[in-house]
């Protein structure tokens, strides 16, 4: 139901033109294969290594990830559903109270 979901602005994201991605990678693949061979420092604590790590461990958070979460709970439609009965006995009878 489109009337109960909250939408939000499209993230922005920007591409550069001349961005080697490939190159990118390449230099974080040496970068990497030096420190396992002990020519450079061990590497600082860096919180982009860790971000998104949890969600990538569970099948069902990548899923809703992947699916943009639940559209309408049970509980939502239940709660809808009663309220629209209750709505409809005020109107067939003209009492607050069942």
């Amino acid at each position: 139901m489109g009337m109960f979901t909250v939408r939000e602005p499209r993230r922005f994201e920007h591409k550069y033109i001349y961005y080697d991605e490939r190159k990118d990678r390449l230099a974080k693949m040496e970068e990497k294969a030096k420190r396992e061979l002990g020519m450079l420092p061990e590497e600082t604590y860096n919180p982009e290594n860790i971000r998104g790590k949890f969600i990538e461990g569970t099948k069902h958070l990548k899923r809703r990830k992947e699916n943009g979460g639940p559209r309408m709970t049970i509980q939502t439609s239940v709660v809808l559903i009663l309220a629209l009965l209750f709505v409809l006995h005020w109107l067939m009878t003209g009492k607050f109270f069942i």
